[in-house]
């Protein structure tokens, strides 16, 4: 495509990035037009985040020039490019849980009084009209962020950075925690910036959302430039098939699982099970090899009840059973003893321990059930770390390498190798697929799949995203209110039948 220098508010040419050992990024182009909303895509590990780090002056580029506005830029520190006007919100939102909405909003931006005192009036005064006015939230911006659910502090986080008036605003999966609504209430916003002349970087992993929001999209494969395309003429299908870097058939996306009847025992029931204010009167079964759906909308109360079958929460009524026996939960160690395992949705926050290695983050679930005492040999370590390693497709140097240095998908992959290590007869997969790219989300979703026709083992998949379910489940719980409202079987399930159920207008088996 053809972009005039008046066009044009970023330049990346030749941009290589070396790591020891690993080539991130290679040769790469990245043009940002002003005005424009521009997606930026491809599969963990292609070097989205990498173009990102160098634009924003986390790291230092090997090679290449970046041309901004007109002029050669080498910023050195994200504080150096956020004060030329490049501002990035993250998906994990970083900002100071223990200080006020209006400090996260004007940190090292105080407005002063007049012995260079914090004018706490204006600054609160500021916060709370800045807040209205581009993004229509009324909220006490005294409190603390922290008082406030994930959802509200990622608006914070975007208010913050159109206050900073910026000519760039990189929004890294900002919709990951965001309901339909504050998704279009974030849509609204990027539309007014875009008519203000602000360019936007949008990185996401939700194709319907690419397609509605963005202008045009680049495409990274391996850190290697695959090519820049308008959106309106680039099928979904070639925009997958670029990505992954082999042609995929449409109906070979949306094909639905192996739906036959799995065995009939039973490898957890619940009866009348309530825990106050996060399960009401849960009466279900899963049976041993089949992948059991939670469909729900955000806040329906899935991961809920995730958390109840894994012992995080105790319920106060009702009567839990494992493999037939009526069990007493107190802990998630009593059911890692009952050979449950559990990946939470929050991988950062409860899922990986950022400093230890992967061989580290995979035998910590079974080093906790053996208990502290029973140190288990580093030969055997080794051994189940490259077993998992090899077995889910971890992209790695080694072993040894640190898991925050992985990719999302990648850091999801060895969570999974952490509790399959375990060798559980029920896994819970919360969100396993939230935030990673199109290829990870179909291996683990055949992971899924796999386990339980292969192995027996029963999976719990709960996703947001109603065609995974599809593609995964041979049975959904419908939740709607903390509540299991219905249940689909077989052909029955379908995104169609799912959301007519939360709506209330599919009845299927009770």
């Amino acid at each position: 495509m053809d972009n005039t220098e008046s066009d044009l508010i970023l330049e990346m040419k030749n941009i290589d990035m070396f790591f020891p050992g690993v080539k991130a990024l290679k040769d790469v182009t990245f043009n940002l037009k002003k005005g424009e909303i521009h997606s930026l895509m491809g599969e963990n590990g292609a070097g989205k985040s990498t173009l990102v780090k160098v634009l924003t002056g986390v790291y230092q580029k090997t090679n290449g020039t970046i041309k901004y506005d007109g002029n050669i830029i080498e910023p050195k520190t994200p504080l150096e490019s956020q004060q030329m006007g490049i501002s990035t919100v993250y998906q994990e939102v970083n900002l100071c849980a223990n200080l006020t909405v209006a400090e996260n909003i004007y940190i090292g931006r105080e407005p002063r009084g007049k012995w260079h005192q914090i004018d706490w009036m204006t600054m609160n005064r500021n916060a709370r009209e800045l807040l209205n006015r581009e993004l229509g939230l009324d909220i006490d911006v005294t409190k603390v962020l922290n008082y406030y659910p994930v959802a509200m502090q990622q608006m914070i986080a975007i208010a913050r950075a159109i206050d900073t008036q910026c000519k760039i605003l990189i929004l890294d999966e900002p919709t990951s925690s965001l309901s339909d609504r504050e998704v279009e209430r974030l849509f609204a916003i990027m539309r007014k910036l875009k008519e203000q002349g602000i360019a936007i970087i949008f990185i996401s992993h939700f194709l319907e959302q690419i397609y509605t929001i963005c202008d045009r999209v680049t495409i990274l494969r391996d850190g290697t430039y695959v090519g820049a395309y308008d959106l309106k003429d680039l099928p979904r299908i070639q925009l997958i098939s670029k990505m992954m870097g082999k042609e995929i058939r449409e109906d070979a996306i949306e094909t639905n699982v192996d739906k036959s009847v799995p065995k009939d025992e039973f490898v957890v029931e619940t009866e009348n099970v309530t825990v106050p204010g996060k399960v009401k009167d849960l009466s279900m079964n899963i049976k041993k090899g089949e992948v059991v759906g939670f469909g729900g909308l955000l806040g329906s109360g899935r991961t809920e009840i995730a958390e109840m079958l894994f012992g995080i929460t105790q319920k106060t009524e009702g009567t839990i059973k494992v493999d037939g026996v009526e069990v007493t939960v107190k802990t998630p160690m009593d059911q890692m003893k009952n050979r449950i395992a559990f990946c939470p949705e929050d991988r950062k926050v409860a899922g990986i321990i950022g400093d230890l290695s992967v061989r580290e983050n995979i035998i910590l679930a079974m080093q906790a059930k053996d208990g502290m005492f029973k140190h288990m040999p580093r030969a055997r370590q080794n051994e189940l770390a490259d077993y998992y390693i090899d077995l889910l497709r971890i992209k790695v140097s080694d072993r040894e390498q640190l898991i925050k240095n992985l990719s999302g998908g990648n850091q999801q992959k060895v969570i999974i190798a952490r509790w399959l290590a375990t060798e559980p007869n029920l896994l819970i997969l919360d969100e396993p697929t939230r935030g990673i790219d199109v290829g990870t989300k179909t291996e683990i979703e055949g992971l899924a799949v796999q386990l339980a026709k292969e192995k027996g083992m029963s999976v719990v998949f709960i996703s947001g995203e109603m065609a995974e379910m599809v593609r995964t489940c041979s049975r959904v719980f419908v939740i709607r209110d903390h509540e299991k409202i219905t249940e689909l079987n077989g052909d029955e399930i379908s995104t169609a039948h799912i959301m007519q159920a939360i709506a209330g207008d599919y009845h299927g088996h009770a």
